[in-house]
């Protein structure tokens, strides 16, 4: 009875997303969101992310940090303010290759994006 409940609960925490219209689609390094259900100025800011964020990261480490309030890496909280600063991080490395306003499209991406998935965040 234990194991059940542990599993329906488990199910539940990965249903939770898709229940919102953001879904994701993929396994592993693999992992992506689907932006099927994106409105159109997310599903252009998307296509940047996918074109510039992948030459450093997988979308993996993206969808995880979303989906799980977690930044992979560090371990630290992945929030609104947390991804205004890695905006801001992301202008100010070399090689970078975005521009501000590219930068800003995926800022707001990932803001609707943690809106839309973590719980408290509406």
């Amino acid at each position: 009875m234990v194991r059940f409940l542990l599993i329906f609960v488990l199910f539940m925490g990965w249903a939770l997303p898709g229940e919102t219209g953001v879904k994701s689609v993929g396994t592993s390094e693999s992992l992506r969101f689907d932006p099927s259900g994106f409105p159109p100025e997310m599903k252009s800011a998307y296509a940047v992310m996918q074109a510039k964020c992948t030459h450093c990261h997988t979308l993996e480490r993206t969808v995880l940090a979303v989906t799980t309030g977690i930044a992979p890496i560090s371990g630290r909280p992945f929030d609104r303010s947390a991804v205004a600063a890695y905006g801001q991080k992301m202008l100010r490395m070399p090689n970078v290759r975005m521009s501000k306003d590219e930068v800003k499209q995926v800022v707001d991406l990932l803001t609707y994006l943690i809106d839309n998935t973590q719980p408290g965040n509406k």
